[in-house]
C-alpha cells in the first residue's frame, strides 16, 4: 500500500492567497489501436523501463513536434483558427523553439486516449495539462509540473443545496457529475458518492446543471469558472482542497513522455525550470492569458508526485 501524500506547502498557501489544487486521476480505458508511429520511430522499451532515447534530435530534424491535447480549456484545446491553445500547448511552444523545435502540430484526442496515443506513438509528447499521479508514472515519463490546482463545483445560481465539497454532497444524497477519465470521479468516490454522472466536458456539465440533471458538476477551479463565466442560471462555489482518507490530494499538472525519451524530458524540464526563475514571471506571462495565476504556481517536482 502506497504511504499517503505528503502536505506540500505552495506559494499559495504561504501568502494567505489560497490553498493547493486538484484535477483529473482516472486513465480511462480506451486505446487507440490499429494507428502507425511516424516512420523511424524509436522502438518503445520493455514495459516500466526507462531508456534515454534520441527523440530531440529527430524533431530537430522534422522541425515540429506533435502534442497530444484533449479539447478541456484552459489547459488545452484547439482555437478557433485551428490551432493549439490553452496553457499546455502554451508551454510546449516556447519551451521547444528554445530546443530547436520550431513548431508545434496538434493532435486532438479524448482525454482517456492520452496515453494510449502516446503510447501507440500517435504523437510526440502529451501537452493537456495532465495531473501527474503514480499509476500514470509506471506508463509515461512526466516533466516537473508546470500548475498545481484546486477543485470546484458548478452548482444552480445562489447555490440552493450550500454545496463546498464532496462531502456535503454525500451527507445529502445530491446527484453529482463530473468529466470523463477527471480526478474528481475518484474524489467522490472516496467520499462514498456514487453513481457519478460522466459527461464529456464542463460545458456538458454546466448544461446538466442548468437542467436540473444534477445537482453539481465537479472539476477544477479555472475550468469551472471559465464554463459559468456567462451564465446567469449557474455559478462556481469557492474553491477547495479535495482530501482522500484523511489526505489532501494535489492535483498538479505536466507534459508527459515515452518512457524510451528521458533524454527529451530532461532537456524540457532543464527549459521549464528556467521560465520558473525570478518568482516565475516567464512562466507567468504565457500561462496568465489562460487564467492562471501566482497562486496555481509549484515548486513541487514529479519525483515527488510520482512517489
Amino acid at each position: 500500500m502506497a504511504p499517503p501524500p505528503r502536505k506540500f506547502q505552495t506559494l499559495s498557501e504561504s501568502s494567505g492567497i489560497g490553498r493547493p489544487i486538484s484535477r483529473r486521476t482516472l486513465l480511462g480505458g480506451a486505446a487507440a489501436l490499429g494507428l502507425l508511429g511516424a516512420a523511424g520511430c524509436s522502438k518503445a522499451p520493455a514495459e516500466g523501463e526507462v531508456e534515454g532515447g534520441d527523440l530531440l534530435e529527430r524533431l530537430r530534424d522534422r522541425g515540429n513536434v506533435r502534442i497530444g491535447i484533449a479539447n478541456e480549456p484552459p489547459f488545452g484545446y484547439i482555437n478557433s483558427e485551428g490551432e493549439a491553445a490553452g496553457e499546455a500547448p502554451a508551454i510546449a511552444k516556447v519551451i521547444f523553439e528554445r530546443l530547436g523545435v520550431p513548431r508545434i502540430e496538434p493532435v486532438p484526442t479524448e482525454f482517456s486516449a492520452l496515453i494510449p496515443g502516446l503510447k501507440a506513438q500517435q504523437f510526440d509528447v502529451v501537452s493537456a495539462g495532465m495531473y501527474i499521479n503514480p499509476v500514470r508514472c509506471e506508463q509515461v515519463l512526466f516533466s516537473d509540473p508546470d500548475y498545481l490546482m484546486l477543485d470546484a463545483f458548478i452548482v444552480p445560481a445562489g447555490n440552493p443545496n450550500n454545496i463546498q465539497s464532496y462531502q456535503d454532497i454525500a451527507d445529502q444524497g445530491l446527484k453529482l457529475a463530473s468529466g470523463e477519465a477527471y480526478a474528481q470521479v475518484s474524489y467522490a468516490e472516496a467520499a462514498g458518492i456514487s453513481n457519478v454522472l460522466i459527461l464529456p466536458d464542463q460545458v456538458a456539465g454546466l448544461d446538466a446543471v442548468v437542467q436540473g440533471r444534477v445537482d453539481a458538476f465537479a472539476g477544477t477551479n479555472v475550468t469551472v469558472q471559465g464554463v459559468v463565466e456567462n451564465s446567469t442560471r449557474a455559478e462556481s462555489t469557492e474553491p477547495f482542497q479535495p482530501v482522500v482518507d484523511g489526505e489532501p490530494a494535489y492535483g498538479a499538472g505536466g507534459t508527459a513522455f515515452r518512457l524510451s525519451e528521458k533524454n527529451l524530458r530532461d532537456a524540457f524540464n532543464e527549459e521549464l525550470h528556467k521560465l520558473k526563475e525570478n518568482d516565475y514571471e516567464e512562466l507567468l506571462e504565457i500561462v496568465r492569458p489562460y487564467g492562471f495565476t501566482k497562486a496555481e504556481m509549484t515548486d513541487l517536482t514529479a519525483e515527488e508526485l510520482c512517489s
